[in-house]
C-alpha cells in the first residue's frame, strides 16, 4: 500500500509545479482578480481527470495518434483567446476585472477547460497512472484508491499553494501587477502557440521544411 502511496505523491508533485498551461493561467487569473477566487481552481485537474481517467481506463492503447493532437491544438486555441482576452483587460482598465471574470464559477471551469485540452493529462494516465493503478487494483481494491488519493491530494495542495504564493504579486502595486498580467498574457500566447505549432511539426512529419 505505502509503494502506491508514493508513487501518487512522487508523480503529482513534480506535475503540479513544473510549468505548463494551466499553470500560466493560474497565475493569470490570481495577478487579474487575487488568490481567493482563484483557490478554487486548484481542484481542477480532479474534474477534468475524471472523462480523461474513464477514457483512457476504457481504452488504453486503442486511440488513434491523432487524438492527442486534436486536443492539443483545441488546447492551443483556448490559450490564445486567453491570452487575447487578458491583453484587452489591459487595454481597458476601467474594466479590470469585470463582475463575471470575478465569478468563482467562469474561473474555475475555465481552468478545466485548460487541463481538459491539454495533453498532459492523457499522457500521464495512459503512461503512468492508468497502468499503476491497474496493478494497484489487482494488488487490493484500496490500494488503487490509495494511489489515486495521493495524486489528486497532492495536486490541488500544491496548487491551491502555488495559487496562494501567486497572490503575493497583488502587493507589490499597481504598476508591477499590470506588468506581470501582461507578461501573463504573453505566456499564454507564446503556450498556445507552442501547441499549435507541435501539432503543424507532428503533421507535416520531420521531413517537411526546405
Amino acid at each position: 500500500m505505502l509503494e502506491f502511496v508514493v508513487l501518487g505523491v512522487g508523480f503529482a508533485f513534480p506535475a503540479a509545479v513544473q510549468p505548463g498551461p494551466l499553470q500560466a493561467f493560474l497565475f493569470t487569473r490570481v495577478t487579474a482578480v487575487g488568490w481567493k477566487p482563484t483557490l478554487p481552481a486548484a481542484f481542477a485537474p480532479v474534474l477534468s481527470d475524471i472523462p480523461i481517467a474513464l477514457l483512457v481506463l476504457l481504452a488504453l492503447g486503442r486511440l488513434p495518434g491523432t487524438a492527442l493532437q486534436v486536443l492539443r491544438a483545441t488546447g492551443g486555441l483556448l490559450l490564445i483567446y486567453l491570452a487575447v482576452r487578458t491583453y484587452r483587460a489591459l487595454r481597458n482598465p476601467a474594466a479590470t476585472p469585470s463582475a463575471a471574470d470575478r465569478t468563482i464559477p467562469r474561473t474555475a471551469f475555465e481552468a478545466v477547460l485548460v487541463n481538459l485540452f491539454n495533453p498532459n493529462p492523457y499522457l500521464g494516465w495512459a503512461l503512468v497512472l492508468g497502468p499503476a493503478v491497474a496493478r494497484a487494483w489487482r494488488h487490493h481494491p484500496g490500494a488503487a484508491v490509495a494511489l489515486v488519493a495521493a495524486f489528486y491530494g497532492t495536486m490541488v495542495t500544491t496548487l491551491a499553494a502555488t495559487i496562494v504564493l501567486f497572490g503575493s504579486t497583488r502587493r507589490l502595486g499597481a504598476g508591477v501587477q499590470r506588468r506581470l498580467q501582461a507578461w501573463s498574457a504573453l505566456g499564454l500566447g507564446a503556450l498556445g502557440a507552442y501547441q499549435l505549432g507541435a501539432v503543424v511539426r507532428a503533421v507535416l512529419g520531420p521531413g517537411a521544411g526546405p
